[in-house]
């Protein structure tokens, strides 16, 4: 893979980021993100191009609004530099197959999610519906095998969500559920059970972690989006050489 051809990746994973800001924040409060310019939380102030470069403008202006001198949040630089990184992880991957425009979906699905997941602890209905057609359609061009692996794993990632959320009575959110539930088609039913297991454990250590160190309060509910986002990644891109160490080192 040529420098170009990765930095070219790099830089449309920025500008991707900075527009699943836009609609992980908007879609989540019903707002429509073509309907009006962004602008700032505090002030109102339209931002203009300048205040408008990923990663860029935020350094440029020392992470605060130029009008108010807000601090602005570091999500937004994060989002950019991660669906960066993930499109280029993508693209080393898979080069030019078809996994590969599965595997942009994939990220950019996880990129708005965490958004409005870190937010306002909401995984949008409307965000879910939007992917839906995409993956069954790019699933059925390049399927799994056996190629019922996709309709099983959304009935076991979506059915276990379910189960859990019964019996720990709403310790779970619906928007978790239904993620897994869409997450099953993509990955089959190995890997979206390794990406429950995975999202489960990070979430107890780091949750644990935090609340530890007075950053969080065990009291209050924590999105569990990003921890799904996180092991299902995981999954998805290692998951089977994980799964293939397991059993080759429990069978040996």
């Amino acid at each position: 893979m040529t420098a170009f051809l990765t930095s070219y990746t790099f830089l449309i994973g920025l500008m991707f980021g900075s527009f699943y800001n836009v609609v992980g924040l908007r879609v989540a409060q019903s707002e429509g993100f073509f309907s009006s310019r962004s602008r700032c939380p505090r002030c109102g102030h339209t931002l203009s191009w300048v205040e408008l470069i990923p990663v860029v403008s935020f350094l440029l202006q020392r992470g605060k609004c130029r009008s108010c001198a807000t601090r602005i949040s570091y999500l937004y630089p994060l989002v950019e530099v991660t669906t960066a990184v993930l499109f280029v992880v993508s693209l080393m991957m898979f080069g030019f197959q078809m996994e590969l425009w599965l595997s942009l979906a994939l990220m950019s699905l996880f990129m708005i999610v965490f958004v409005s997941d870190m937010t306002y602890m909401i995984i949008p209905d409307k965000v879910l519906l939007f992917f839906l057609p995409i993956f069954v359609i790019l699933r059925f061009l390049e399927p799994l095998s056996p190629w019922y692996a996709s309709i099983l794993g959304a009935i076991v990632g979506g059915g276990l969500l379910a189960i859990i959320i019964i019996v720990s009575k709403g310790g779970m959110g619906a928007g978790d559920m239904k993620l897994f539930a869409l997450l099953g088609i993509v990955l089959g039913v190995k890997k979206v059970l390794l990406a429950l297991f995975l999202s489960t454990l990070t979430g107890a250590v780091i949750s644990g972690m935090l609340v530890i160190m007075g950053i969080i309060d065990r009291k209050k509910p924590i999105p569990f989006g990003p921890y799904i986002i996180l092991g299902s990644i995981v999954a998805y891109l290692v998951g089977e050489s994980m799964i293939d160490w397991y059993v080759t080192t429990l069978f040996r």
